[in-house]
């Protein structure tokens, strides 16, 4: 299964030198590895521990339909999210919402235009989460920044800022939201302890990104002056608000209801749904195939949708499989329970591995206590959540958010790891320096 995942992954990384869309890479990778985990079930008998009273019947059963079962629901809510995050933003752009925004910035020049752009990635985040941030961030890009050399450095600054302003946010990034649900963090401590280290990852990396931008022109030429406009103002404005509101409500839906956040947008999403149709019911079958959510969905890059399904299909099956539970005794064996040590090579391994099941892991080998780094709000659970959400900046596939971004804008790996990795990485190890300062 590792070997599968590793090649999976390296194809992966090797999309465009190979030639082969990575979302098809993904999808086997994700199947194969959870075959191997049902043919190999008579091998777990016999070197996992927990499974020794099963019979071989059992454990296949365990596996499926248990835990794949299990897991695809956990999944399914991720990817239903996404669909509908995705969908309301080219609503909100089939509807020229973000012309709205983009006719009112002045700033022509790169790199201001750059800090500007990550300082509101950063506290939008927290608001929403990373995901659906990055998800409405790239689509603005899109309107603001007509050269592709530009905006994906862009694009990558905002993957970076999103999953640094998620960390200090109850709600602002899955796993954040995991500690708190299960105690181990409360609201006002989490944003008090992590606010200025991630502030730091975020400002040192942006700083050293606005070195790249030295090869490229320094000012932006405007993209808006010869686009045709087929909505009204009155228009454009309503969408905004209603599209951007539904993103808004749903930390809202999800503490009122107790629901899910993918229940929350496909509420916004039918909302906006049903509001467009009466809208434009009056208007020619032209406009209607330009502006009702039945044509939008055409445009929906269900590719980075399935590329999001298959890598969290693999991980699931190394989650199942005991490997990541395994991984988090040999990091806790090794550091001697260090726990700088230790989050700091959790969140560098959440770039590889999805972050959710690493802390998932650690949260099950250790116990909330009364006092010390593992009472309530402590050092251990704190610093696992800035380093679970800003270390998966380092690789593109790291995070939620990267994901997304790398299948919406079609960002190259292997550019990633070149041009961003060093200083997203920089800046990850400047952050927990700063929790360190802050504790001391």
């Amino acid at each position: 299964m590792i070997f599968i995942f590793l090649l999976g992954y390296l194809a992966i990384a090797l999309e465009h030198p190979l030639k082969v869309e990575k979302s098809g890479t993904a999808l086997l990778m994700g199947v194969l590895c959870w075959v191997v985990l049902m043919f190999g079930a008579e091998d777990i008998l016999q070197v996992r521990e927990g499974f020794d009273d099963k019979t071989l019947e059992e454990l296949q059963h365990f596996i499926y339909p248990d835990s794949l079962l299990k897991h695809l629901a956990d999944i399914s809510e991720i990817v239903f999210f996404l669909l509908g995050a995705m969908t309301i933003v080219e609503v909100i752009d089939q509807h020229q919402g973000f012309k709205v925004i983009t006719d009112k910035i002045r700033e022509r020049n790169l790199k201001k235009l750059l800090w500007i752009i990550s300082f509101l990635t950063f506290f939008l985040s927290a608001v929403l989460d990373n995901l659906t941030t990055t998800i409405v961030m790239t689509a603005l890009l899109r309107k603001i920044i007509p050269v592709r050399e530009n905006r994906i450095v862009y694009i990558s600054m905002v993957v970076i800022a999103a999953n640094a302003g998620g960390a200090w946010s109850p709600i602002g990034d899955v796993t954040t939201i995991m500690l708190w649900v299960h105690g181990k963090v409360s609201s006002l401590p989490t944003i008090t302890h992590l606010f200025l280290p991630s502030l730091v990852s975020m400002v040192i990396s942006l700083i050293l990104a606005t070195t790249y931008l030295n090869g490229f022109s320094e000012y932006l030429t405007s993209s808006q002056s010869n686009e045709k406009v087929w909505t009204t103002r009155s228009e454009r404005i309503g969408i905004l608000c209603l599209g951007v509101g539904s993103l808004l409500f749903v930390p809202i839906f999800k503490t009122v209801t107790h629901l899910p956040p993918f229940m929350g947008i496909l509420f916004g999403l039918g909302l906006l749904w049903i509001i467009t149709e009466i809208m434009h019911r009056e208007k020619t079958e032209e406009k209607k195939d330009l502006l009702t959510v039945s044509k939008t969905l055409g445009k929906i890059d269900v590719s980075t949708v399935l590329f999001f399904l298959g890598i969290l299909t693999a991980v699931t099956a190394l989650q199942t499989a005991g490997h990541l539970k395994m991984l988090a005794l040999y990091l806790d064996n090794i550091t001697n329970q260090n726990i700088y040590v230790m989050n700091m090579s959790i969140g560098l391994i959440s770039a590889i591995v999805d972050n959710v099941p690493l802390v998932a892991a650690s949260m099950g080998m250790y116990e909330t206590s009364h006092a010390g780094e593992y009472a309530m709000n402590g050092a251990f659970w704190q610093l696992l959540a800035y380093c679970a959400g800003t270390g998966g900046s380092i690789l593109i596939i790291g995070s939620a958010a990267g994901v997304a971004a790398m299948g919406m804008e079609k960002i190259d790996f292997i550019w990633y790891l070149r041009k961003i990795s060093l200083l997203a990485m920089i800046g990850y190890f400047a952050g927990i320096f700063t929790f360190w300062l802050t504790l001391s």
